[in-house]
Parts: structure tokens; C-alpha cells; sequence
């Protein structure tokens, strides 16, 4: 199969227009976005922008080969929020730490998410953190006062590029913590003292610990070099983190940009807020999943990976419980559509499809495609079946097989007589639309009831070939 050769158009928020992605290293794109910082299991506004930069990843893959592209995402293991966690806990950072990054490894499972080319720990980069402050002070951008060292803003005439905000904007919208050794209340935290049950480590400054910001030059320098292809994270990210971040890059290197192409995903809303854990509305993964699985009886995560890919990721997305049974819907008539067999890679995938990924990760057009190309594989459109499977597989959709899909594996046989029970109570109180409700959940399950004419209801499990009839 011949290599693809197609344009990539992505979403540039520092131009505020599309950009047709030229890497710097021909055919070599590198990719570096925000990870967690954890100091708690993530939520569904977290899990968002894990998809969608999954997506670009897989689309990556597809155009430039596996192993020409490096994506980088980190993990902040080292924070004042996770100092604070620990201790309530009563442990210490480090094994705390340890303890979030297992579960966030195991949501990313959950999520169907590829694993990044390296998934550094700014833990692990103190000696890389040192060097790059001590470049800062040394070329003027940095300043040393009362065991801190601050990034002064007024050296770097860009600082605001990205946001495009005013300075009263930016004093605001940073929260920057008003302190007397500041030479300007924009000024940002490099290092940090630390104080003696504080983790910390020896530097030219005393010990001390890092700030969030520096923690991510340092990483992306030390994996992709500077500059690099895409920059990726939430809108939440822009201003201040990614603000910061480009200062302290761009000032310690020389260089004209940190990365060629700034991508961020919209906010995750809840019932028209934006959720998050400082407002109180925040639903986490797990949470999701309970109930995907107190509705569907099975741990379904793709029916998570299908909601968040249902709107354009630049759009805000409103998160209600009613998209569940929307995606699960949906996603149940394209495993109609296909059988049990793996997916075969020298399947070329459908150029429609593709035409939308490239197009700045235009999923839901991508969707309506790939919805396109399973009523193609339903009429038996020779090749169809095999091209449906191939090209979910871009989207990290259609992972399991039909039949998994269409089984009820983890509630069993209890599950199912407590739906048969609800059924038959429906049906002797005259209530048809929730007796047909409860019918239509069990046959997405797989599961027929039955009644004779006795008024005895029981059940059988669908066949395969019967679920594709449905």
C-alpha cells in the first residue's frame, strides 16, 4: 500500500486561522501536550482533550508512519495542590503522586487512548528545570529576590501574544500572587522555597521546588527540542500556562516561536457551566462510566470516546446524561454493521472520512461519514465491512468485537431478570411505552423476552446474524 499523501489543515489559536502542518523535520511531526496534574482522578473535562489529541495522534500516524511521529505528554507530578492532598491523605508527594498516575494510567486505558511516544514527569527533570532558570537569569528574562526566582515579564515584548489581552486582563486572569519582592505584579514563579516537610531539591537558589510553568518548557525541550511542530491542551491552558510558557522558551533559546501551531480544545459544560472543581459540577470518568453501566449493564467507555467526538473540539460541549443513551445508540448500529474479525491495516481508509479528519479534526463530520459507510456495509457493498472497521479505527472507535459489544458480560443473568421483572410489571399496568423502553435496552443487550401464553415472560439471548437484523 502506497504511503498517504494529503494535507493536514489544523487550527492555529496564535494566527486564529488554519494552517496546513509543515513539520520542521520533514515527515517527522512532533506533537507535545499538557498532561494531568495529579493531585486527583480526572474528570470528563480532562478526558476530553486526551481524545481529541488521541485522534490527532492516530490521524499522524496514519499520514506520516507509526514511527515518524513523536508525541510528547507529560505528567505534573510536582505541585502545590498535590503537597495538599498528600498531607490530608497523610502521605508523602512522591507516593501520593504514584498513586494518582496508576489511575490516570488506567483511565487512559478506559479511553481507548493510544500510549504518547514518552510521557515524561517533571519529577524526573529538576537538573533540566535548574538549567533552564539559570539561562533565564543569565540573559536578563529572570530574577533572583528572597529565595525565589520570578520571570520578569517586561523583558519579553511578546508576552501576551497568544491570549491578546491587555495588561489589566492579564493581571486579572492570572490570579498571580501579590508579593512585595515582585518587580511586577505579572511576574512568575520559576522556583520556589521549600519548607522542611515541602518536598525539595538543591539549587543555586537554596532548596526548593519548581513552578507548574517552567516544569513544561523544560520537558518539551528535553524530548522534542525547540521549536517543534504543535503545542496542544484546553482553552483553559491559553492564558496563563501557555502564555508563560512561550516567554520562558523563547526567551531562554533565542528563538521566534515555541511551536509552529497552537491547538486547544473548547470547555466541557455541565447544564450550560463550564465544569469544573472549583464550581462544584464536575463528573469524573468513573463516575461516567457508572453510568453508562447502570444503564446499559456493561462498562461501554467507547460510548465516553463517542460523546466527546460528537462535537468539533474548538466547540464547547455540553455533557448531559441524555448523549449517553444517544452514543450508545449510535454506536450499536455501526457494530451492526461489521463482524468479528480484526480490522486489516493495508485497508485503505474511506477518503471522505479522512478528507474531514484533515480538515482540523472535523469529527463530526468524520462520524457522519463513517455512519455513511456502515449503511454501505449493511446493503453488502463488497469491501465496505472491512473499510467501516479500518476507519473507526482512526477514531479509536469499534475496539471490541460485535460481539462483546452486543453481550452482557459484567451484570449476567441477575441483570437481566431484574430488566424481565420491570417488563412484565410495565406490561400488567398497561404502561406500553416503558414496556417497549425496556424491551428496546434489552435487545441492544442482545436479550429478547419472551411471553407465552400464560403471561409467563422469559428470555433468549440473539444470535448474531439475528442483531443484524435489528
Amino acid at each position: 500500500m502506497p504511503k498517504p499523501d494529503f494535507a493536514i489543515r489544523l487550527y492555529d489559536s496564535m494566527t486564529r486561522q488554519k494552517q496546513v502542518l509543515q513539520p520542521i523535520q520533514p515527515d517527522h511531526p512532533r506533537l507535545y501536550v499538557c498532561g494531568p496534574t495529579v493531585y486527583d482522578r480526572i474528570h470528563i473535562g480532562n478526558a476530553r482533550p486526551l481524545v481529541v489529541f488521541d485522534v490527532l495522534y492516530r490521524l499522524l500516524r496514519y499520514r506520516y508512519g507509526e514511527a515518524n511521529v513523536t508525541y510528547v505528554r507529560n505528567i505534573t507530578d510536582i505541585d502545590d495542590k498535590i503537597i495538599a492532598r498528600a498531607k490530608e491523605a497523610g502521605m508523602d508527594s512522591e507516593t501520593f503522586a504514584e498513586k494518582q498516575i496508576k489511575r490516570f494510567r488506567e483511565d487512559c486505558k478506559t479511553l481507548g487512548l493510544l500510549k504518547p511516544s514518552k510521557q515524561p514527569r517533571a519529577i524526573k527533570h529538576i537538573p533540566h528545570i535548574v538549567k533552564l532558570i539559570e539561562s533565564l537569569i543569565e540573559k536578563k528574562h529572570a530574577y533572583v529576590t528572597e529565595g525565589h526566582v520570578l520571570f520578569d515579564v517586561t523583558s519579553f515584548a511578546d508576552y501576551g501574544k497568544l491570549s491578546r489581552q491587555n495588561e489589566d486582563e492579564m493581571e486579572a486572569g492570572a490570579r498571580v500572587e501579590v508579593a512585595p519582592y515582585k518587580k511586577s505584579p505579572m511576574d512568575f514563579v520559576l522556583w520556589k522555597p521549600s519548607t522542611a516537610d515541602q518536598p525539595g531539591w538543591e539549587s543555586p537558589w537554596g532548596r526548593g521546588r519548581p513552578g507548574w510553568h517552567i516544569e513544561c518548557s523544560a520537558m518539551a525541550e528535553a524530548w522534542l527540542g525547540v521549536p517543534f511542530d504543535i503545542h496542544g491542551g484546553g482553552i483553559d491552558l491559553i492564558f496563563p500556562h501557555h502564555e508563560n510558557e512561550i516567554a520562558q522558551s523563547r526567551c531562554a533559546h533565542g528563538c521566534e516561536s515555541l511551536a509552529q501551531i497552537w491547538m486547544h480544545n473548547g470547555y466541557l459544560m455541565a447544564d450550560g457551566k463550564k465544569m469544573a472543581k472549583s464550581v462544584g459540577n464536575v463528573l469524573s470518568l468513573k463516575d461516567a462510566l457508572e453510568k453508562v453501566r447502570k444503564n446499559y449493564g456493561t462498562e461501554r467507555s467507547e460510548v465516553i470516546r463517542y460523546i466527546l467526538l460528537s462535537t468539533h473540539y474548538r466547540q464547547p460541549l455540553d455533557f448531559k446524561k441524555a448523549k449517553l443513551s444517544e452514543g450508545e445508540s449510535r454506536l450499536s448500529k455501526l457494530y451492526l454493521a461489521v463482524d468479528d474479525t480484526p480490522f486489516d491495516k493495508g485497508v485503505a481508509p474511506d477518503a471522505k472520512f479522512m478528507q474531514a479528519l484533515a480538515d482540523d479534526l472535523n469529527t463530526p463530520s468524520a462520524l457522519t461519514h463513517l455512519h455513511d459507510l456502515a449503511d454501505k456495509a449493511k446493503r453488502g457493498v463488497e469491501g465496505a465491512r472491512e473499510q467501516l472497521k479500518r476507519t473507526a479505527n482512526i477514531l479509536g472507535l469499534l475496539a471490541y468485537t460485535r460481539k462483546e459489544w452486543f453481550t452482557n458480560t459484567s451484570r449476567g443473568d441477575k441483570w437481566i431478570r431484574e430488566e424481565i421483572k420491570k417488563y412484565d410489571k410495565a406490561r400488567k399496568e398497561r404502561d406500553y411505552d416503558r414496556a417497549d423502553a425496556i424491551r428496546d435496552k434489552l435487545k441492544k443487550e442482545g436479550i429478547i423476552p419472551e411471553t407465552d401464553r400464560d403471561g409467563k415472560t422469559t428470555y433468549r439471548r440473539l444470535k448474531l446474524h439475528e442483531m443484524s437484523e435489528l
